[in-house]
């Protein structure tokens, strides 16, 4: 969950795949590029502006968390174990380590760290013991499962590593010339518009330690080992977990009470993603 700025990447129409077809390195990347450019939605600028009302803001949390947060170790650790290649499951150990202990960066594990916020907004955190997923957001989860156990190890590292945990900005983020500042914690919206303390934002700052190193890493384990037959497979499995993203966060923003035409109508007004920058 990205509590992040706009997004200025415009989003990239990209080419049909065709099944059973051979795909090379650049195209490959630049189909995975064009789908993640699409994970914007239209909602993010009531989040990251203070439009949403705070005693609705439990709900997108609530989702977040029992929608992929408190598991993502899990999800990790299943495209740890159904991969081949040494070099990847080696970073998959570390990004699994460092998610369920936070013994390299963060100092405590990322999912209880990531209650900091709603903790911090005075929130009750026994609420996050029984979460009741929204429809679409069990849908979502249905998939990232079925990602991570039942298909192949290139798709379950893509699903996991890239759209995750990944962003509409991606492709600034692979630009060795882009050198992106982040904005002070002050500015984060949760402090400015919600009046959470910097104090409770360790997971924050955790992933701006590790983020422009995590992400080319992750984009290099998938572009150099997937074989060119298996690529249009994983650009396909990307697409289809966007749509279900776009749709589970729909629902998230119905139900804190927004709507698609009271504030924009261009999925590419906002942004979210996997994890909290």
């Amino acid at each position: 969950m990205l509590w992040h700025f706009r997004c200025n990447a415009e989003s990239t129409k990209s080419t049909p795949v065709r099944r059973g077809v051979s795909m090379d390195k650049e195209t490959f990347r630049e189909q995975l590029l064009c789908v993640m450019e699409r994970k914007n939605h239209w909602a993010w600028p009531s989040f990251t502006s203070g439009r949403v009302l705070k005693d609705r803001l439990h709900f997108h949390f609530e989702q977040e968390y029992e929608t992929y947060v408190r598991d993502f170790p899990v999800l990790v650790g299943r495209a740890y174990v159904r991969c081949p290649v040494p070099e990847i499951r080696r970073s998959l150990a570390e990004n699994l380590y460092e998610e369920e202990t936070g013994g390299l960066v963060a100092g405590s594990p990322h999912p209880l760290l990531f209650l900091e916020y709603p903790r911090g907004l005075g929130m009750d955190l026994h609420r996050f013991e029984h979460v009741q997923l929204l429809p679409a957001a069990q849908r979502y989860r249905n998939f990232l499962d079925d990602a991570t156990q039942h298909f192949g190890w290139d798709i379950a590292a893509a699903i996991v590593t890239i759209f995750v945990e990944g962003s509409c900005d991606e492709r600034s983020a692979l630009d060795p010339g882009s050198h992106p500042v982040s904005p002070p914690l002050e500015q984060h919206p949760l402090v400015k518009y919600y009046g959470l303390s910097v104090d409770h934002l360790t997971l924050t700052q955790a992933h701006r330690k590790v983020e422009g190193c995590h992400r080319a890493a992750a984009w290099k384990a998938i572009i150099d080992h997937v074989v060119p037959m298996r690529r249009g497979a994983v650009v396909r499995a990307m697409k289809d977990v966007l749509e279900f993203w776009l749709g589970y966060r729909d629902a998230v923003a119905e139900i804190c009470g927004l709507e698609r035409n009271g504030i924009g109508t261009d999925r590419a007004l906002g942004r979210t993603a996997a994890t909290t920058a």
